[in-house]
């Protein structure tokens, strides 16, 4: 994998569990907004909408870069709408790295011809 292909993956987990945690925040303000006074929602609304543009735009870069089959990209989407689907998306992009990052190093070694 190189740079640019891990700097984009970085990108996208860095940001996928801020965009799960302020998608929460939001669901508990709208719930807030309709049974008391407090009203968060257009500020929630606001966080959450530069970061699911952000996780959106990473999530291209990413696909494009690192070449992945419809199917994965799509689950990577996927989990961009769901409420706590970050937090998944965040775990898988982490092993991910981790096992680019053993691999590299089993090559680096000479353990592995590739």
């Amino acid at each position: 994998m190189d740079l640019k292909t891990a700097s984009a993956l970085r990108r996208l987990r860095l940001v996928s569990a801020p965009e799960a945690v302020s998608f929460l925040l939001l669901l508990v303000c709208s719930v807030l907004k309709r049974t008391t006074d407090f009203n968060a929602v257009p500020v929630m609304g606001m966080i959450h909408g530069v970061l699911f543009i952000l996780y959106v735009l990473f999530w291209a870069d990413a696909w494009n870069r690192a070449k992945w089959p419809l199917k994965t990209a799509a689950l990577y989407f996927v989990l961009s709408v769901l409420p706590t689907g970050g937090f998944f998306a965040e775990r898988r992009l982490r092993r991910e790295a981790e096992d680019a990052v053993i691999a590299s190093r089993a090559r680096k070694e000479g353990v592995v011809k590739a």
